[in-house]
């Protein structure tokens, strides 16, 4: 299931919402970050970082980070195409790991 944000200083409360909701198993928070001319892009990425650690320890679902951070189009483009490069699919796989780890401390 995926649900669509508005940006990524949105991404931490909604998955905060989909960890209580009991439905998920775990979470994987993907996003983007381009930097831009002014000290903004360094605010977003470190809520968006933060908020989505403290989530997982929060809740105990584990929620993955899978959020670029880039200085260009071509950069994130180049980290989110089909392959062994793709950061989404790294998430999805750390995500998977978790869920085997966290049932294994059960």
């Amino acid at each position: 299931m995926m649900y669509r944000v508005p940006g990524a200083f949105e991404i931490p409360l909604a998955a905060k919402q989909a960890a209580l909701s009991g439905r998920f198993d775990a979470i994987v928070a993907i996003g983007c970050v381009i930097r831009g001319e002014t000290a903004h892009f360094e605010y977003i990425s470190q809520v968006a970082s933060n908020g989505i650690a403290q989530v997982g320890i929060e809740t105990g679902v584990p929620v993955t980070f899978g959020v670029l951070t880039a200085d260009t189009d071509e950069q994130a483009l180049a980290r989110s195409v089909p392959g062994p490069d793709n950061k989404g699919y790294h998430a999805a796989q750390a995500a998977l790991e978790m869920v085997r780890v966290l049932r294994g401390l059960r």
